[in-house]
């Protein structure tokens, strides 16, 4: 019996732990042939030394249940070692088929605070790290498509996050980076379709290294069942995605949680103004406006409770 990814090929990136994880355990159920790739930092800050460690672990986990899996120790943020990474999964498994953007860090400081570098730390590793390997992996695509003339099989899956949605105080540089992946798999989504490449983004919910801070106060399951927080509610979807049966989804943002899928729309107009005359003064505006706002509450925010739909322990 044929597998749903069966002769397919996948990178995941930041798949030494957490997320990534699940998701390259779950492609190499499905059938695919995985490069694990993670940069092996201890810290979820990206700091500590790079270690193989963590890679090398799930790869030979893949392996021991019957897969195939080698790993990649590479920092995506790094336009050739992002480079190196596509060229390792071409040269093992013959072509690339799904590249999976999973690879992150944190470092959290509300945006009166924040350095430099904290931004662009941030901003390198989620942003230009999803940038790096797309721009690598179509390339290999659309190479393939014209040498064959035709469509070729490649499918995208990012990682943004509700940080992005519903804003997070103390993470400007995570928001920021988070918005601009879904703009950057938007983007690709239109110019590879023609390649027969499909690009989609994810928002996840999960307990991990990188969320411990945010679900620290919700419950966990207290009779051993899987927890709904739990990792391994998001990898079946980024399964699905990776699949020959998700041909028609492309360009979509998707929340995934605990059992749930939620397609999330474009944003759509609330309200339209239209002036009087050739432009607005300014008196009109506030005529206009104001009154639309006057029975909001002030700096009207989401709680971090009502966006998560969870309920604290």
């Amino acid at each position: 019996m044929s597998l749903p990814l069966d002769g397919l090929s996948a990178i995941v990136t930041g798949a030494g732990r957490g997320l990534g994880r699940a998701e390259a355990l779950e492609l190499a159920r499905l059938g695919a042939a995985v490069v694990v790739n993670d940069y092996g930092q201890p810290g979820r800050d990206g700091s500590g030394d790079a270690s193989a460690a963590p890679a090398e672990q799930v790869a030979a986990e893949i392996r021991a249940a019957g897969g195939r899996a080698v790993a990649h120790l590479g920092d995506v943020s790094d336009h050739e070692q992002a480079r190196a990474l596509v060229e390792l999964t071409v040269d093992t498994y013959g072509q690339l088929d799904i590249l999976v953007n999973n690879a992150g860090i944190l470092r959290d400081r509300m945006i009166f605070s924040m350095t430099e570098d904290e931004w662009d730390s941030v901003i390198r590793v989620h942003l230009k790290g999803h940038f790096n390997t797309t721009h690598f992996a179509a390339a290999h695509w659309r190479s393939r498509s014209k040498a064959s003339g035709g469509p070729v099989y490649g499918r995208i899956v990012n990682t943004s996050s509700e940080a992005f949605l519903a804003g997070s105080a103390g993470q400007p540089n995570y928001a920021a980076a988070k918005g601009g992946i879904v703009g950057l798999t938007t983007s690709t989504a239109l110019a590879l379709a023609k390649y027969g490449v499909t690009a989609n983004v994810i928002c996840p919910r999960a307990r991990t290294r990188m969320t411990e801070d945010v679900f620290a106060g919700f419950q966990e399951p207290q009779d051993g069942g899987l927890d709904a927080l739990a990792p391994e509610h998001v990898s079946p979807l980024v399964g699905y995605l990776a699949s020959p049966a998700a041909a028609k989804v492309n360009g979509q943002l998707l929340v995934v949680h605990g059992g749930m899928v939620a397609i999330v729309e474009r944003p759509k107009v609330a309200a339209k103004f239209d002036a009087s005359k050739e432009t607005f003064s300014f008196d009109e505006l506030d005529e206009l406006i104001s009154p639309y706002y006057a029975d909001r509450p002030a700096n009207e925010t989401f709680a971090a409770a009502e966006v998560l739909g969870l309920k604290r322990g």
